[in-house]
C-alpha cells in the first residue's frame, strides 16, 4: 500500500473515528458520574424530543450498546468517506437527521437513542447505491455490505423484539433513509466508467445523424 492510498483511508476514518470518539466520551462519562442523558434522545411528537433528531446517535443506555454500534459505524462510515468521498458528508448528515425525522413522527412513546438507525442508513445506501451507479469497485463493496451486515434486515421488524428495548423504528427509518438517498445522490459522486465500446456508439449515433440521407434538400424551394 503507498503513501497516497494510506493517506485517502486515514482521511476517510477521520469524521467517523470524531463522531465515534465523541459517543463513546459521552458514555463514559455517564457511567463515571452515575448520569443519564437518555432525555437528550428522539421522544417521538414531543417538543422535548426535537433536539435529539440531531443527537440521538450520540446517545447509548448500555456499554454492550455502544460497542454493539462502534465497529459496523466506523466501518461503514468509512467505506462512505473512502469510495463516496466528494459526497460522504451530505450523505451522513442526510441519513442522520431523515431517520431523526422518521422516528419522531412514527415512534412509540419513548426516548430512542443510539447510532443504529445510522448504522443500518449507512448500509443500505452503501448497497443500493453501488448496484444503481454500475460501477465494478462499488458494486463489490454492495456484496461486501452485504454479506457483513445483510443481517441487519431483520432488525426491521418489531415481531423480533417483543420484549426487547429495542427501536425497531430508528431502524427502518435509517434502511429507508438511506435507499432514498442512493437515488437522490445518484447523479454526484462516482459514476459508472466509460468504455471504448460506449465511445463507438456514440460516434456511429452522430455519424448516423449525420448521414445523407438525413441531410435537407437544399436544391428545392418549398413556397408557403
Amino acid at each position: 500500500m503507498d503513501k497516497a492510498e494510506k493517506k485517502k483511508i486515514l482521511t476517510a476514518l477521520t469524521i467517523p473515528g470524531f463522531l465515534l470518539a465523541i459517543m463513546w466520551i459521552i458514555r463514559i462519562t455517564e457511567s463515571l458520574f452515575r448520569i443519564n442523558l437518555g432525555f437528550l434522545g428522539v421522544h417521538p411528537l414531543h417538543v422535548d424530543g426535537i433536539p435529539g433528531i440531531f443527537l440521538y446517535p450520540f446517545i447509548h443506555g448500555s456499554f454492550s450498546h455502544i460497542m454493539a454500534n462502534s465497529l459496523p459505524f466506523l466501518i461503514l462510515g468509512t467505506a462512505l468517506f473512502y469510495f463516496y468521498n466528494k459526497i460522504a458528508l451530505k450523505v451522513l448528515i442526510s441519513i442522520w437527521i431523515l431517520s431523526g425525522i422518521w422516528v419522531w413522527f412514527g415512534g412509540r412513546d419513548s426516548y430512542h437513542i443510539g447510532a443504529s438507525g445510522v448504522v443500518y442508513g449507512l448500509s443500505s445506501f452503501l448497497f443500493v447505491s453501488g448496484i444503481i451507479r454500475k460501477n465494478t469497485n462499488l458494486a463489490a463493496l454492495s456484496l461486501v455490505v452485504a454479506f457483513l451486515y445483510g443481517g441487519l434486515i431483520w432488525g426491521v421488524f418489531p415481531e423480533f423484539f417483543p420484549k426487547e428495548h429495542i427501536s425497531w423504528e430508528g431502524h427502518l427509518g435509517g434502511l429507508v433513509s438511506g435507499v432514498i438517498f442512493s437515488f437522490y445522490f445518484k447523479k454526484e459522486g462516482p459514476q459508472p466508467k466509460k468504455y471504448s465500446w460506449d465511445f463507438e456508439e456514440e460516434d456511429e449515433d452522430d455519424d448516423e445523424d449525420d448521414a445523407y440521407w438525413k441531410r435537407p434538400n437544399t436544391s428545392t424551394t418549398y413556397k408557403v
